[in-house]
């Protein structure tokens, strides 16, 4: 087993970790281990809330969460000889829970507290536990679905140096700004509750490791949310950056210092619940590499990737189509956001027929292997987006071909509710 450069407890609080947990992108958070290239070693990670969903039957701890903190991450690790202009190569060689906590969570934020990306549809708080058994996951609250997960980190990124931070900063106010006139994909006719459509430096609750008290309060004004990837790469979500991946991400400070976090055991392609992947705590086994100077020699600003050979093998498929017009009938121009919204809600109504609820196929999109692609992009007004969902995930037949009017006869159990 490699050695543990980062640890986490899942049982104690977050001002009592091992080691200081960080939430925010800022270049001057102190390195929190130092590893040479070529070197593999473990990081050890949180769930990205920070133990603050409990292995339950009620979605109050979702619904009343704190989302200031999060994520909840582990880092920064300082790579020697890493500089500016640097690409830092990330294999990924094993990742999973803990093997005396192999559990994780799904949730649906309510309407009040982080909505999602069906939330005009689902404004409720909803949680559903999940349990591994090896690469399986099953659960309590979703009857007749085991499926092998595609296990993998949501974050991996480097520390952005200050100039690239005060760009994030500024290009995301004036998008704030310019409000919700700015295409999305919502009706914002029926959305007076729109949020702000980025999230600008919240210097409450933040965690910057073992950065000093004087200096966090003054770097706590500009440390950008973890929230969206960016040019680091950050929270990418990327289902397919399992077991065997090789990461390569631009440096733009001396040491990389790169962070690691928000485990997944699986999700869908677009994670749209928001809390939308199958959330654990656990273990991340890494190598690192440099390739100098490699922003110039490989031509790229952006993080790029190769996957790795840990797929799970479906094989049948029953795929949605969805189109850039909203459920109101309102005509967008080639919005494959619109379009992704449409294959879902009609994947969701779909499952009802197989007795699973709305809530339940929602949650079942966001946490299985699908897999959603842009089909068709060039022919105007509408981008076909497509969304497969697997059929061998599931312990019944959900072949199109096979359903009869007793397919929804069957009560497929209850997600987790507020009281």
């Amino acid at each position: 087993m490699p050695e543990s450069v980062f640890e986490v407890d899942v049982d104690a609080d977050i001002d009592e970790q091992p080691d200081p947990i960080v939430n925010r992108w800022h270049p001057d958070v102190p390195p929190a281990a130092s590893v040479a290239p070529g070197e593999t070693f473990r990081v050890e990670q949180l769930d990205w809330t920070g133990n603050q969903v409990n292995n339950d039957d009620s979605a109050n701890d979702i619904r009343d969460m704190r989302l200031d903190p999060n994520h909840h991450l582990s880092g920064p690790i300082e790579v020697k000889g890493a500089e500016p202009g640097d690409i830092l190569v990330v294999d990924i060689l094993d990742l999973g829970p803990f093997p005396d906590n192999e559990w994780g969570f799904t949730g649906i934020f309510d309407l009040e507290n982080g909505g999602g990306f069906l939330t005009d549809h689902f404004p409720e708080a909803r949680k559903v536990i999940w349990d591994f058994d090896g690469v399986y996951a099953s659960s309590r609250h979703i009857d007749d679905v085991r499926f092998p997960g595609l296990a993998h980190p949501g974050i991996v990124g480097t520390a952005p140096s200050h100039e690239l931070l005060d760009e994030w900063n500024e290009r995301e106010q004036a998008l704030i700004d310019r409000g919700p006139e700015a295409e999305t994909g919502v009706n914002h006719e029926t959305r007076e509750d729109q949020p702000p459509l980025a999230l600008p430096p919240e210097p409450n609750e933040v965690l910057l490791g073992d950065m000093p008290e004087d200096e966090t309060e003054e770097a706590a004004e500009k440390a950008a949310r973890t929230i969206p990837p960016r040019e680091n790469a950050g929270n990418c979500d990327i289902k397919n950056l399992s077991r065997g991946s090789r990461v390569y991400i631009p440096v733009f400070v001396e040491g990389a210092n790169f962070i690691v976090g928000d485990l997944h055991f699986s999700q869908g392609d677009g994670e749209i619940t928001f809390c939308g992947a199958i959330e654990m705590a656990g273990f991340l086994d890494l190598q690192v590499d440099l390739i100098k100077n490699g922003v110039e020699k490989m031509g790229t600003d952006y993080a790029m990737f190769k996957p790795g050979y840990q797929d799970p093998h479906f094989s049948e498929y029953v795929v949605f189509e969805g189109y850039s017009v909203d459920e109101d009938g309102t005509q967008h121009y080639k919005n494959a956001n619109v379009g992704l919204r449409r294959a879902c809600l009609d994947a969701i109504d779909y499952l009802t027929n197989f007795g699973y609820t709305r809530e339940q196929g929602y949650f079942l999109l966001s946490t299985l292997p699908v897999e959603s692609r842009i089909a068709g992009i060039v022919d105007l007004p509408n981008t076909c987006v497509t969304v497969s969902v697997p059929q061998e995930a599931f312990d019944i037949d959900i072949d199109p071909d096979t359903l009869t009017d007793e397919a929804g006869v069957s009560d497929r159990g209850s997600v987790a509710k507020t009281s």
